[in-house]
Parts: C-alpha cells; structure tokens; sequence
C-alpha cells in the first residue's frame, strides 16, 4: 500500500469519526460508574477524549527532545485534574475546554509544531488537567479512576507508536481531521 493509499484510507477514517459527532456522548453507565471496566471504557466511547489522548501520543512522538517523558506527566496531571475534583475543584467551561484541547491538539499536529521540552509539557499539562476533571466529575470512584488511566494510557502510548511510523503528510491530514472535530465538538 502506497502513502497515497494510506492518507486516503485515515482521512476517510477521520471522516468516519466527524460525522459521527452527534454520538459522541458518553453513553450511561446505569450505576456502573464506580467500576473498572466503566472507567476502562470511558476514554474509548468518548470522541473527545480518544481524539485527545491519540492526538497527545502522536504530537509526543513528533517531538525533538523528551517526548516520550511527557507520556508519564500526562497522566500525572490527568490524575491530579481528576483528584481536584474530589477537593472540590470545578472547574468552569470545562466541556468547552476540553473541546478546544481537541482543536488545539489537532492544530499541533497539522502545523506540525515542535516545542521545548517544558513548554511542550506545560502545554499537554494544562490538557490533561482538563480531561482529569472531567473524568473525575463522570467516574468519581477509585475502580474507575484506576480503568480511565489504563485506557488513556494505552491511547497515549497507541498515538505515540502511530507518530513514530506514519509519514509527516498523513499526519498532517489527520492533525487537520482532530481539529476540525475539535471545532465541531466545540460547537456542540
């Protein structure tokens, strides 16, 4: 299969996944939110958040130094964003925010920008704060926590191996889809 071929098969995929926006909701978890197999899910059934977590594996992947550190910190803070939630925290706009992490990160991708390695985490820091918060406040219990870390980061760990192997151009494609999902979303 030529690059021609696989540019065009994950732009249809990215397609796919826009057009299917309107489903992006969570769906219930009918009072299974405290189990681990709801928290393991829940990065995987919500677009946001699998555009989010893939986006930060590729854009780590792509970067010149300390890329792969920023993985680690990622969850991290994801983790702390989630544990304000307990303390209290709200965060507000959340939802908004977390939309335009989407856009953000796709916008990353598409330009195809390269950061210090402290800006760069300051950066996906501030996402993942956001998405912690949010899967806080929709998975408050430790079963849960201890399945969404899992899924989101095996979703980063997944974006970075597909960073270290596609071409540029058919990231730049894909960088381009995230945002415009981002975008949608945003509107939503």
């Amino acid at each position: 299969m030529n690059r021609n071929q696989t540019a065009a098969r994950f732009a249809a995929a990215a397609a796919a996944l826009a057009i299917s926006l309107p489903a992006m909701a969570h769906p219930g978890h009918a009072g299974a939110a405290d189990s681990f197999f709801a928290g393991l899910l829940h990065p995987l059934t919500g677009l946001d958040h699998l555009l989010a977590m893939l986006a930060a594996g590729v854009w780590s992947a792509r970067q010149q130094r300390g890329g792969r550190e920023l993985l680690p910190a990622f969850l991290g803070m994801m983790l702390l964003g989630a544990l304000s939630v307990v303390a209290g925290l709200r965060i507000p706009g959340l939802q908004t925010g977390i939309a335009a992490t989407v856009a953000l990160s796709g916008c990353l991708l598409a330009a195809a920008v390269r950061m210090p390695s402290w800006a760069g985490a300051a950066l996906l820091g501030l996402f993942a704060v956001l998405h912690g918060s949010a899967h806080g406040h929709e998975l408050p219990q430790a079963a849960s926590a201890a399945g969404f870390m899992l899924a989101s980061a095996l979703l980063l760990w997944t974006g970075r191996a597909i960073g270290k192997v596609s071409a540029g151009g058919v990231l730049r494609l894909a960088g381009a889809a995230i945002a415009a999902a981002g975008v949608a979303l945003m509107a939503l």
